[in-house]
């Protein structure tokens, strides 16, 4: 397995989701991370029906060490920073001030280890009105602009997964990665800052550049009409999604699979603009038809006829798609601490290699007798 940060550590105080998902993705690479977390009781995202082990702690934080200390402390301050010492990024993701309260604020890290890479994440960004305001994945998609883009406007609720959360740690990730590339060349590191705000609005960004360039506002709509982009149920009550875009020969073999070769001669179908201004008729049209045949009776029709389409899956019937399978998309650490752990591994491949080899999440403190107790003996010699 290709391991190109194997290089790097990563010292990581990141809590519920931004500051482990772009720890995870730089351990997903081979990054050595050590997740640093509070005694007892550690990240807060471990808690789970009276454990410590929780699945939205599994999420994000395969592929690390774990250890405890709180820096208010004195004696685990030490601890902390002899081992920053030797660390090439420290990613953080409290609120503004925080870092400053319990000894890891920017400045004195920097000023302790000049070539480290530290990555702040936020709510809203270390500046304005909003700076000091707590933030969640929903809060962050709505304030910039994302949310409205998923909610049904007739049935007004918060769907989907926590986007908000994940993609700013990607973001954060990104930062690093460009940082450690710069500093190959500068010797120097750098202070790495985002927010969920500014990274939910740059992956929102077709929808400003539409407003930007046409003075649009999208909506929930907007780009399900312009794509094309269809879900119906099936005879067997299955989903199948389509997404028919804009060469005519989707539209001109959709209509051999529904048996309806006239059909582009109704009004509503006859072009692209015909049916994204007729898009509900459309769906009038074709939503009785596909309840005539089962889902895989329509997929493998679709499938022979080149029609862009795809079961709507739940995770389980994803995972076991030969397709998945084929790409031996789902791995695990059959000696996980509380068993088997599975995962979906990294998506990125290095000449061929997949990253087939995965470290369950760790418990809490798993690795305090390795990493910190040698340093504690060394600090105590030395007093």
């Amino acid at each position: 397995m290709a391991k190109p940060l194997s290089n790097v550590t990563v010292l990581e105080m990141g809590t519920f989701i931004t500051g482990p998902a772009a720890g995870m993705l730089l351990a997903d690479l081979g990054a050595n991370v050590i997740k640093i977390e509070q005694p007892k009781v550690g990240d807060p995202f471990r808690a789970f029906r009276g454990g410590l082990y929780s699945p939205h702690f599994q999420t994000y934080n395969r592929n690390k060490k774990s250890i405890t200390l709180d820096t208010r402390k004195p004696e685990d301050l030490a601890v902390f920073d002899q081992m920053l010492l030797e660390a090439d990024v420290f990613i953080q993701n409290f609120r503004p001030g925080v870092a400053d309260k319990i000894g890891v604020s920017a400045s004195r890290l920097r000023a302790l280890n000049p070539k480290l890479i530290y990555a702040s994440i936020s709510g809203f960004g270390n500046d304005g009105p909003d700076r000091d305001r707590p933030a969640f994945d929903t809060v962050a998609q709505a304030v910039s602009g994302f949310l409205r883009l998923l909610v049904n406007p007739i049935h007004r609720r918060v769907v989907g997964p926590a986007l908000a959360d994940a993609t700013t740690g990607f973001y954060a990730a990104y930062g690093v990665l460009a940082a450690l590339y710069e500093r190959e060349r500068t010797g120097q590191g750098r202070l790495v800052e985002t927010s969920m705000f500014e990274a939910m609005a740059h992956f929102n960004l077709d929808d400003f550049t539409h407003y930007f360039a046409d003075d649009q506002i999208m909506g929930p709509y907007s780009r399900p009409h312009v794509s094309q982009s269809y879900v119906f149920e099936c005879a067997d009550t299955l989903w199948i999604a389509l997404h028919m875009s804009s060469p005519p020969k989707f539209w001109e073999n959709l209509a051999t699979a529904v048996d309806q070769p006239d059909m582009l001669q109704l009004d509503m179908f006859e072009s692209r603009e015909a049916r994204i201004a007729n898009y509900e008729k459309v769906i009038d049209f074709l939503a009785p038809i596909f309840k005539t045949r089962t889902r895989q009776q329509w997929c493998d029709l679709l499938r022979n006829l080149e029609v862009p389409h795809a079961p709507v899956n739940t995770s389980e019937e994803a995972i076991e798609s030969e397709q998945a399978k084929a790409l031996q998309l789902c791995i695990e650490d059959a000696n996980g601490p509380h068993g088997v752990f599975k995962t979906i591994r990294s998506p990125v491949t290095f000449d061929g290699q997949r990253a087939l080899d995965v470290t369950a999440p760790p418990v809490l403190g798993a690795n305090d007798e390795e990493l910190v107790a040698p340093l504690r003996r060394k600090l105590e010699r030395l007093e």
